[in-house]
């Protein structure tokens, strides 16, 4: 009976830890980069060239550009190759459209990334860039989004730091990620010199 009582509560623990280790961040290839300073919550970081897969999103949200890289990724290209999910998933809103960016993984870059099937995804590159970046917590919103955008360029005006071209969010985790664990960043370029 001790035993039943004891597995039965340990099990909810166990599932625990498998399901965090499993969806974990350090599971997962992210880019590398280099912090130049920070301040309390703000951080200045060097960026190398990254290679992406961008897809148009809807306007109601992030399902279209989703899918369109998620197939690109599980072989929906023309060397029928399976690509490594990378964190994290870029997001840009510019006025004229908004995209959603997946960042190919060195392996897959120094093999060469194959081209996409069909024409939803482009691949380019990002060339290395000096960002400002913030870390905000929630999930993924409009309000969110305004409110870190407003704290990051507040921030920079008070560093006199210049800002250079919109915003680029930066999703670190799948959305079934409990919003307390989530790591979400707003990131602004800068000059090299800043």
């Amino acid at each position: 009976m001790k035993k039943k009582m004891t597995l039965l509560l340990l099990a909810p623990v166990l599932l625990a830890v498998f399901w965090f280790a499993s969806n974990s961040r350090a599971a997962t290839e992210t880019p590398e980069y280099k912090v130049i300073r920070t301040d309390e919550k703000f951080e200045i970081r060097d960026y190398p060239a990254l290679s992406l897969a961008t897809s148009p999103m809807a306007a109601d949200g992030m399902n279209g550009g989703f899918g369109n890289l998620f197939r690109f990724i599980t072989g929906t290209n023309e060397a029928k190759e399976k690509i490594e999910m990378t964190s994290p998933v870029l997001i840009s809103n510019t006025t004229e459209k908004k995209t959603m960016s997946f960042i190919m993984p060195q392996a897959t870059v120094s093999k060469g990334v194959p081209k996409p099937a069909g024409e939803t995804v482009s691949l380019s590159s990002l060339p290395a860039t000096r960002f400002a970046v913030l870390r905000f917590a929630g999930g993924r919103n409009a309000e969110n989004e305004k409110n870190a955008i407003a704290a990051l360029r507040e921030w920079l005006t008070a560093q006199k730091l210049v800002a250079k071209g919109e915003p680029l969010f930066a999703y670190y985790d799948p959305p079934w990620t409990p919003i307390p664990f989530r790591r979400n960043e707003v990131m602004i370029r800068i000059d090299k010199d800043s």
